[in-house]
């Protein structure tokens, strides 16, 4: 997403530019469950992909609007923001970030002065008098004034470029859970900090929605290890009851992995020839 956006930026802006890309996005499918992975994008992300002519596109094919946030750690002590309040009409909007990859991918084709190299990866990475000499697995060269890495936490472009990281492990894994409710599409999206580590609801489409559970690796592999129904019962003991009432949780699908944190950025492969 990183990357394709700010390819479109740059080319937008009258540079010529060349992507790299492993593979194309997935068409969209309109009866496909959502995907695991899911990006809250505030209005001003959304006035960027307006801007790069991308949010069309996400319209066109599924999101849902967020009018309220909500956070604590206590009872006693939350934070709201609420859109009315402000004055808007939504705080922002859930998007899967396959759909915004594919909304991005659709306006490439819209700029003569982008190329686009896929599939492809980089292969090697070589500083020259005047820039950089970028050689794709194809053998094919590209020279270049800038090359901007947004490849992701483990980048080629970063270790080919041999600039350092610092990192920390946050002894966490996180399962995402996602849900039918069984009830109308919401519009308010939550946040609970525990000793464990934070817990989220995201609202989505319909009835879907998308839970985030931190938590201890160990404990993320037992809730992984449960059978369905012990799972569900887990969902609804474990976050907030005023959610579940009334209510059924369905989980579709579930997904864990280690949480890491790096100085990086992430996503595909721009270059500035």
């Amino acid at each position: 997403m990183v990357g394709a956006a700010a390819a479109l930026g740059l080319a937008q802006a009258g540079f010529d530019v060349a992507l790299l890309e492993h593979q194309p996005p997935q068409a969209f499918e309109p009866h496909s469950p959502p995907d695991l992975r899911i990006s809250a994008i505030g209005c001003t992300s959304v006035g960027l992909l307006k801007q790069l002519g991308a949010w069309p596109a996400v319209e066109q094919m599924r999101s849902a609007p967020y009018r309220r946030l909500e956070t604590w750690e206590w009872q006693s002590a939350r934070v709201a923001f609420d859109a009315a309040a402000l004055g808007l009409p939504e705080l922002g909007f859930m998007v899967e970030n396959r759909i915004l990859q594919l909304a991005l991918w659709q306006q490439l084709s819209h700029c003569n002065n982008l190329t686009l190299h896929c599939p492809a990866r980089l292969q090697h990475l070589q500083r020259d008098a005047e820039g950089w000499l970028v050689t794709l697995d194809s053998g094919e060269v590209l020279a270049t004034r800038l090359v901007i890495g947004a490849d992701g936490a483990h980048s080629q472009v970063r270790q080919r470029a041999a600039i350092g990281t610092s990192g920390w492990q946050y002894r966490q894994s996180c399962m995402l859970i996602t849900i039918q409710t069984g009830a109308a599409q919401q519009d308010v999206t939550w946040q609970q900090f525990f000793p464990s580590g934070p817990r989220a609801f995201l609202p989505l489409y319909e009835d879907w929605a998308s839970l985030v559970w931190y938590d201890s690796p160990q404990r993320i592999r037992q809730l992984q290890a449960m059978p369905m129904a012990q799972l569900q019962r887990e969902i609804v003991d474990a976050l907030p009851g005023a959610t579940w009432r009334g209510q059924r949780a369905c989980c579709r699908r579930l997904s864990a992995g280690a949480s890491t944190c790096a100085a990086l950025c992430a996503a595909g492969t721009g270059a500035d020839r």
